[in-house]
């Protein structure tokens, strides 16, 4: 005896038989970037991670279905000042012998129209984890040389992460900018 599958469960499930599944990319370690600013009273600190890496899944159909982890050794913490550097290595700010890795992971990858696009994950910073949107513009995406690229900025409070130092003499401002930008590629 046949079984009769009414076209409405039929039409549901052949249109996500065909829908596009995300594909797996990689940055393009030299035209890739995370930096950050820090402002204070007498100079502010403007610098960058030299070491990271990027789990990027691509849905270039449903933007939605992206997903996007980051995964930054924080040691590789670069302001082109040594002493610096290594006072942000101190337990003072990141604690990197503590905390070696800062991470992001994306939860909800939220189109606006156009290039615009909001993605929502999970920062953690010194162990402590909070929720942050990043609003970002998908600057290209070329699918027939598999490459794309995107960035995006955002304020974080950096007390929310226990990155709390404050000197007398240099206070600095709670927030931190923060900024990527990632050319991908497939994997």
């Amino acid at each position: 005896m046949k079984r009769w599958i009414p076209a409405l469960v039929l039409v549901p499930m052949l249109a996500a038989a065909s829908s596009f599944a995300p594909v797996a990319y990689v940055r393009d370690e030299a035209h890739s970037r995370i930096n950050f600013i820090a402002h204070s009273r007498l100079v502010d600190a403007l610098g960058t991670f030299d070491k990271w890496d990027a789990n990027i899944m691509f849905d270039a159909e449903r933007l939605e279905n992206s997903t996007v982890e980051i995964v930054i050794d924080a040691k590789s913490i670069n302001t082109r000042v040594d002493m610096r550097d290594g006072h942000l290595r101190s337990d003072a700010f990141f604690a990197t012998d503590s905390f070696p890795t800062i991470t992001f992971k994306s939860a909800i990858v939220n189109p606006l129209g156009g290039d615009r696009v909001n993605i929502t994950g999970d920062l953690t910073i010194r162990g402590h984890t909070k929720r942050i949107t990043i609003p970002s513009r998908l600057m290209f995406f070329d699918a027939e040389k598999k490459m794309g690229r995107v960035k995006g900025a955002t304020t974080i409070y950096r007390e929310e992460f226990g990155v709390s130092f404050n000197p007398p003499v240099n206070p600095i401002e709670p927030e931190v900018e923060i900024q990527f930008d990632i050319t991908f590629k497939a994997k």
